[in-house]
């Protein structure tokens, strides 16, 4: 039996799978099992997975069920201790497996275990940007909050935490990696290894962009979280709520649309007004008086310009 499960899930994805294959392939841990799930390709993910010569990677084919149901198939596949899911446009460090089956192995009680993620652009090249986070032990009501995992392609986790809360949940596109990490969050304390050990691919197309569909489901995924808790900790759903609103007031940011930050902003302060008195409230305040005074294009610069600092001076933006 391998001791870890490996599970791509695959959909039309040939541009970058191989590439993200050979990433798995050059692990310094080598006792895995991948699981590639074809998800009701239409390209030649057939006839490629046909030439691969490395007994450790199967391919497994299913009429096209959407990612959460390509990851169900291959959890119920899996034969490793520890399963790892990795998105068919992702790469993966060498060191990265290594590194998250020694933290698990080493605390027992730990359920997940994360790591940071690197952001590169369509052709592997880093954008200077990396999210990363210090969250660990219980903090399944700081998932919520603020989503510290940010790439579905970091997580390794125990086996045993799917007999305890169940697989993805089908019916969510857009947010089935935090349902599952909070659900796991509520009953395991999570660890994280402090490196940019994934590079998170951005593409313009993602399928994430959908902002409405992506608030329809943080919703669902909130109320969820919620529904079962102790009466006394209800209080946390509005600050969640409220770091929603922050992160998609960042999003109109991005896109140079001033107005609808400061609408999303005073959602947020609506929740939770506490939150007027912190540094996000601080900092998103600041990008939009400089979207208004010197416009979108005035702000991509001045960012261009911290970013390209921040590596100067400490290597990445964080």
């Amino acid at each position: 039996m391998p001791k870890v499960t490996v599970v791509i899930p695959a959909y039309n994805a040939m541009a970058f799978l191989p590439e993200t294959l050979e990433s798995v392939l050059r692990q310094t841990f080598t006792d895995f099992e991948i699981l590639i799930v074809n998800d009701g390709s239409t390209d030649n993910i057939l006839e490629w997975a046909s030439e691969l010569k490395d007994p450790r990677v199967k391919l497994i084919t299913q009429p096209n069920q959407r990612v959460s149901a390509a990851r169900n198939t291959g959890i119920t596949n899996a034969q490793g201790k520890y399963i790892a899911f990795l998105d068919a446009d992702d790469l993966w460090e060498p060191a990265k497996l290594e590194k998250q089956i020694r933290c698990l192995d080493e605390q027992p009680t730990v359920g997940l275990v994360y790591t940071w993620t690197l952001l590169v652009d369509k052709e592997n090249n880093p954008t200077g940007r990396i999210f990363a986070s210090h969250l660990e032990g219980k903090v399944w009501n700081k998932l919520l909050e603020n989503d510290p995992i940010s790439s579905g392609s970091s997580p390794l986790v125990r086996r045993s935490c799917f007999d305890t809360v169940g697989l993805f949940d089908r019916n969510l596109a857009y947010a089935p990696d935090l349902d599952m990490w909070v659900r796991i969050a509520y009953r395991y304390p999570i660890a994280v290894v402090k490196e940019p050990l994934v590079r998170y691919r951005q593409l313009p197309n993602s399928f994430s962009r959908n902002r409405q569909g992506m608030i329809k489901e943080l919703r669902q995924v909130v109320e969820k979280a919620f529904a079962s808790v102790p009466l006394e900790q209800l209080y946390l759903r509005n600050q969640c709520y409220a770091s929603i609103f922050f992160g998609l007031a960042w999003l109109a940011v991005d896109e140079g649309d001033y107005k609808k930050a400061i609408h999303l902003r005073q959602q947020a302060f609506l929740h939770y007004s506490q939150v007027f008195f912190s540094e996000k409230y601080l900092r998103l305040s600041l990008a939009i008086a400089m979207i208004r005074w010197f416009g979108a294009n005035g702000y991509d610069g001045v960012r261009s310009l911290t970013h390209i600092l921040r590596r100067r001076i400490f290597g990445v933006s964080i």
